[in-house]
């Protein structure tokens, strides 16, 4: 599956050899990324004092397809509140949401609260 969009916890997933990690490992190499669900990642882990060159190492060699997040998909991502707010979702999670459903692929998440969106866009969740 190597036509997936990650979400930040689907990277962190992998990263950190958790339960799903199998399922984003197989979307690799290929596998597109929000710029800003990178960012996600790369914050979680500089807070756990990882150097910037060991993150950016670790990143450039999933090779990731790494989409801007420019002015139409702030408004996609932005449109996607509405449906969205009862489950919390963040700026992150909706421009995850907006990338997969603009290239009409499937996203992967470990966060279970996507089950229950009706997006029209296909969520699988990692565990």
């Amino acid at each position: 599956m190597n036509e997936a969009i990650l979400d930040a916890s689907a990277l962190l997933v992998l990263l950190n050899d958790e339960p799903g990690s199998k399922a984003v490992a197989e979307s690799l190499p290929g596998a597109a990324v929000s710029a800003v669900n990178l960012s996600e990642v790369v914050a979680k882990l500089a807070d756990r004092g990882m150097p910037l060159e060991s993150i950016r190492s670790a990143l450039d060699g999933l090779g990731l397809e790494v989409h801007p997040f420019g002015a139409e998909s702030a408004f996609a991502a932005g449109n996607l509140r509405p449906a969205t707010k009862s489950l919390g979702l963040s700026l992150g999670d909706r421009a995850c949401l907006a990338l997969g459903k603009s290239l009409s692929r499937t996203v992967l998440t470990a966060d279970r609260r996507w089950k229950s969106l009706a997006l029209g866009v296909k969520v699988q969740v990692l565990r």
